[in-house]
């Protein structure tokens, strides 16, 4: 790691080195004979360009395979469609920030600045070759034979073959229907960014057709450029209608097409898709509410679809990383809820015990990798095999992922021993190497400490200034997120990096997971059904209370609370339904109306708003506009295409409507990332600011 010295402060620090991901290594991939590694790293803490290394299995020494340096003008503009795939992939750093391999790992392909490059990493040295591809590429892709590359551009699906041809096999002149592109609500909201498949031969590839003209459009303009129109973006708002996405198999030699059919009518969101060797090529469908689903499988042939499994639920169904797939024994793998638990199962049958927390399957072979917890600050590895057996892969406390290719592993684990992440190479079960990251050192340590806070035991982190002496009161803030899929109270060092800061400038900050975050089981999850308000915010204040209560120097007479996106909703929240406790509150684009935020993930737990308007109306802030009096300082991103700035604005129209005062900081030219290095350093002093204001001792 790069130790970073001098007077630097954390806040410029932060900004410079992406909240320290950048020189960190990651996007592993291990040849399926375990000879090579591959993954995506740049030079140095504060280096925005990833370029592509490998490390063999001969010495197991790094090499460099693929710098984006004198590729290509790595500055130059992106197309919209790679613009919308970093956006909905949160991606902070610029380079090769993407790549696709053949399981060979002997050919490499990956997009920049709108061309496509080609490398053979297991040839030290490689010249990196130029695809003679149109311009625009997006999300390159190479058959598992390593014969064509496929790829997106213009909206339409395009391949290049072995004699260097490149021709368009799928695309209509219509500007709302794409092939081979994922539509917003499964790149944003399923975590399926990619919309084409090759088949295990290479001869076909399985394409999403999106037709999105049932999709209303949302214009977003840039204020400070009147001359500039408005970009139109399709949004599915709650409520509206959907994409219409279809299937489709093509013979890239013979030019042949196969329309995949199922139910549309009950399941219209195709979910997942999968085409390995030795299985058929396989789909996930679910239905509008997202209370039943199919596994279906194709036959390539007619494009007709068998059904391999169906579930129902009565709240909702997840969705999971890695799964469906098929063990080679012709096994059915998914994930699914029993005993209060998220189980892997075989052909619909529990595979792991009651108690541990499935997040997500990494590999499906002869056996199935995957990650999962009885601890919600936890997440190991674990090896389930075909006969039943269980076996974990990792100890010690932390955060651990990994992948795999024949006998080799790499496992990459966080903790709060050390900053940052470690990768580590076994082969056989014996680490082998270390994969270095170039990540900067922060300037601070934090100082955690965690308890179980309230009747429901929510998952808290408390830290305060490293020079506080007891009997010194402290202004209290609370830094959540608070809602579905994401944790923040966890067993990793630098998930408390900016809480640590945030102390270090006079307050206890209080970090806390109540129900609705993930870890603890689908019945926790499922306490936010049809309420995002009170169950959430309840915890919030049973932490607060429950951490004071411990710790007299917190001075609850001045509670402060901050928060982004789903957190933003919630600082807001709780400053206009609970004044009685927090006294002011910073909210980061937030929703602050749920029709105004997209139907797959919105109704999954409101439901659909013209069935169920109640239940948008208690958790939409727009009805308490009148009841506020706390500082609230709201910052939203003008050109953010995931919660759209109408939340904040509409917001702030009401609160003027009701005469009651608040402050409005827009960012202009930022989407739901704050991709600008000086706006972010500057944004954490600019809240700062607001808080010791409005906060006074």
């Amino acid at each position: 790691m790069v130790v970073t010295t001098g007077t630097t402060s954390f806040p410029r620090q932060q900004a410079r080195t992406r909240k320290f991901t950048l020189g960190a290594p990651r996007s592993f991939v291990v040849a399926d004979d375990g000879s090579r590694v591959a993954f995506l790293r740049s030079r140095g803490g504060e280096d925005p360009d990833t370029c592509l290394w490998v490390m063999d299995a001969d010495g197991w020494k790094e090499r460099l395979a693929a710098d984006p340096a004198g590729l290509a003008d790595v500055a130059e503009d992106l197309s919209i469609e790679e613009r919308a795939r970093r956006e909905r992939a949160r991606e902070k750093a610029g380079g090769i920030v993407a790549f696709d391999a053949t399981p060979s790992l002997t050919r490499v392909v990956f997009a920049l600045a709108g061309h496509a490059y080609a490398v053979d990493p297991s040839i030290p040295g490689a010249p990196v070759e130029t695809i003679p591809a149109s311009r625009s590429v997006y999300d390159p892709r190479i058959d598992p034979t390593g014969r064509r590359i496929a790829y997106v551009a213009d909206r339409a699906l395009r391949v290049v073959d072995e004699s260097g041809t490149d021709r368009t096999i799928a695309g209509e002149d219509d500007p709302a229907v794409s092939w081979g592109l994922a539509e917003f609500a499964a790149a944003e909201e399923m975590a399926r960014l990619r919309g084409f498949w090759w088949s295990p031969d290479g001869e076909a590839i399985a394409v999403a057709r999106v037709d999105e003209n049932p999709v209303r459009v949302a214009f977003i303009s840039d204020p400070t450029n009147p001359e500039s129109p408005p970009r139109p973006v399709r949004y599915p708002f709650a409520g509206t209608d959907d994409a219409i996405v279809t299937l489709h198999l093509l013979r890239v030699s013979g030019g042949g097409r196969v329309d995949v059919t199922w139910d549309r009518d009950r399941f219209p969101y195709l979910v997942r898709v999968i085409w390995g060797s030795g299985a058929p090529a396989t789909l996930l469908v679910m239905s509008r509410d997202q209370r039943s689903s199919q596994v279906l499988t194709v036959d390539d042939s007619s494009g007709a679809t068998s059904v391999a499994l169906e579930d129902h639920a009565d709240e909702w169904l997840d969705v999971f990383d890695g799964v469906p797939a098929w063990l080679s024994d012709g096994r059915l793998v998914t994930v699914g809820v029993s005993e209060d638990t998220y189980r892997v199962a075989f052909d619909g049958s529990p595979a792991t015990p009651p108690g541990l927390h499935v997040s997500h399957v990494l590999d499906v072979g002869e056996d199935v990798l995957f990650v999962a917890g009885d601890d919600p600050m936890q997440r190991h590895l674990w090896r389930a095999a075909a006969d039943g057996s269980l076996e974990r892969l990792t100890d010690g406390s932390g955060l651990h992922g990994g992948t795999r290719g024949g006998d080799v592993l790499v496992v990459s684990s966080t903790s709060m021993d050390e900053f940052g992440m470690s990768v580590s190479v076994r082969r056989g079960g014996e680490e082998v190497a270390r994969i270095t990251s170039e990540a900067a050192v922060p300037v601070l340590t934090p100082r955690v400490e965690f308890s179980l806070s309230g009747p429901r035991e929510v998952r808290t982190a408390l830290l305060v200034p490293h020079d506080h002496r007891p009997g010194q009161r402290l202004p209290v803030l609370m830094d959540p997120y608070g809602g579905p899929h994401l944790s923040l109270v966890v067993s990793a060092r630098n998930a408390y990096l900016e809480s640590q800061w945030w102390a270090d400038q006079g307050f206890a900050v209080i970090v806390a997971d109540g129900r609705g975050t993930p870890g603890r089981g689908p019945a926790w999850d499922r306490a936010v059904l049809n309420d995002f308000a009170d169950p959430v915010l309840e915890d919030q204040v049973d932490a607060l209370h429950a951490v004071a209560a411990a710790n007299p120097d917190l001075d609850l007479g001045r509670v402060g609370i901050r928060g982004w996106s789903f957190g933003g909703y919630l600082a807001a929240l709780a400053v206009l339904r609970r004044p009685d406790v927090f006294h002011a509150a910073v909210a980061g684009a937030p929703v602050t109306d749920n029709r105004l935020y997209d139907t797959f993930y919105t109704e999954r737990y409101l439901g659909h708003p013209g069935k169920q308007p109640e239940v948008y109306d208690h958790n939409s802030l727009m009805g308490d506009a009148a009841s506020l009096r706390r500082p609230l300082l709201m910052i939203h991103g003008l050109s953010d295409d995931n919660v759209l700035v109408s939340n904040t604005l509409r917001l702030s129209g009401a609160f003027l409507a009701a005469g009651r005062p608040h402050e409005l900081l827009l960012l202009t030219g930022m989407t739901h990332m704050v991709s600008s290095d000086v706006l972010a350093e500057n944004l954490l002093h600019l809240q700062l600011d607001f808080f010791r204001r409005s906060l006074p001792a």
